[in-house]
């Protein structure tokens, strides 16, 4: 007997956002190339911060969010062929894109222009809301659907779903690897996953923070470097040496981008995956004509690259820095709240699914 409704803990507005409510949820129906999940555990990202407080913008609500989902397929659609019932899987951030535009057949899904995010979307068909993670299933297009290799813990496994994959993304599409010098600006969730995947890809591999708070957690993880922006003149040594920085921040204030471009060689690479709120860094031509560094973006990643990183993971034995949460009211208010306040190191996972869901 599977559930015709689910459950989940939903916001109802920006003003009472550390407010979360278990109600009974209806999912859109379960179609030929759709698989249902029954979750166990979910990551908590900045994502859900700046959703539900209003940071980006308005949300329809009530919204239960959460998007780096580990859990079994319950059940699957007549015309599935990845996924089997039973089957340990992932949902990150994405759940549908329409596999037939150019850039869907170019590995590059996650940027189709019909793309749907976990939660916060709307079915055109149906006009349902898709509910994120922090709910007892979630119905997903398989091709967003994920194996979990054995090795991964479930609750580590988690934040790579959407944090880890972030951060694999653009190294990967970048040229990490032996031979190169890669920075990480930021030691948050993404950038700690940062340090590890860019060490993992052989990539000589360096942490730049604003002071040296965190350099004995970034030796652990597997950092060359350490640069800290308070220290005075801290760029000029190292003055166009790097091939590559992934700017992680999930902050601009006292961001001297300049300063910044400045550790880059000629033509070296600057992709920012952060989504900072408000206005950001003014850019001009001048900023970056010094070294004629290239400035970019990287939104989430293709299935080929989280089968590649997850795999990469458990082969290399590579393991998230997780508090576990068992999910309630309480335990999400604590979790948003703590994550607003950068109090966590260095991702939250939410747990105990089994003790406040009916499981089948």
């Amino acid at each position: 007997m599977y559930p015709e409704t689910f459950e989940g803990f939903q916001v109802d507005s920006t003003e009472t956002w550390t407010t979360f409510h278990k109600r009974e949820i209806t999912p859109k129906p379960l179609e030929d190339y759709d698989v249902e999940i029954q979750i166990q555990a979910c990551g908590v990202c900045g994502s859900d911060v700046h959703t539900i407080s209003g940071g980006w913008g308005d949300q329809h609500f009530p919204l239960a969010v959460g998007h780096e989902i580990i859990g079994k397929a319950l059940r699957v659609g007549p015309k599935v062929t990845l996924v089997k019932p039973g089957q340990r899987v992932g949902l990150g951030a994405q759940l549908y894109s329409c596999l037939e535009c150019k850039q869907c057949k170019n590995d590059n899904e996650t940027y189709c222009v019909h793309q749907m995010d976990t939660y916060g979307a709307v079915w055109p068909d149906t006009g349902i809301v898709t509910q994120g993670g922090y709910c007892s299933h979630v119905r997903a297009h398989q091709h967003w659907v994920f194996p979990i290799p054995d090795a991964l813990e479930t609750a580590r496994a988690a934040p790579m779903l959407c944090a880890g994959l972030t951060a694999f993304s653009p190294l990967v599409r970048n040229g990490c690897g032996p031979g190169k010098k890669v920075g990480i600006v930021g030691m948050g969730g993404i950038g700690h996953f940062g340090i590890m995947f860019a060490k993992a890809l052989g990539a000589e591999t360096w942490v730049i923070s604003r002071t040296h708070a965190k350099e004995a957690d970034a030796k652990e993880l597997g950092a060359d470097g350490f640069i800290a922006t308070a220290d005075k003149d801290w760029n000029v040594p190292h003055k166009f040496s790097f091939d590559l920085i992934i700017n992680t921040a999930n902050s601009s204030e006292g961001f001297d981008l300049e300063r910044y471009l400045s550790l880059l060689d000629v033509h070296g690479r600057w992709i920012s995956v952060g989504l900072p709120e408000g206005a950001g860094q003014e850019v001009k031509t001048n900023t970056f004509m010094s070294n004629g560094c290239l400035i970019g973006a990287s939104h989430l990643g293709s299935r080929k690259e989280m089968i590649q990183m997850l795999q990469l993971a458990a082969d290399k034995g590579l393991k998230s820095w997780i508090e576990e949460i068992p999910i309630s009211e309480k335990g999400l208010t604590e979790a948003v709240t703590r994550l607003k306040k950068n109090d966590v190191k260095y991702r939250f996972t939410m747990v105990g699914y089994d003790k406040v869901f009916t499981q089948v």
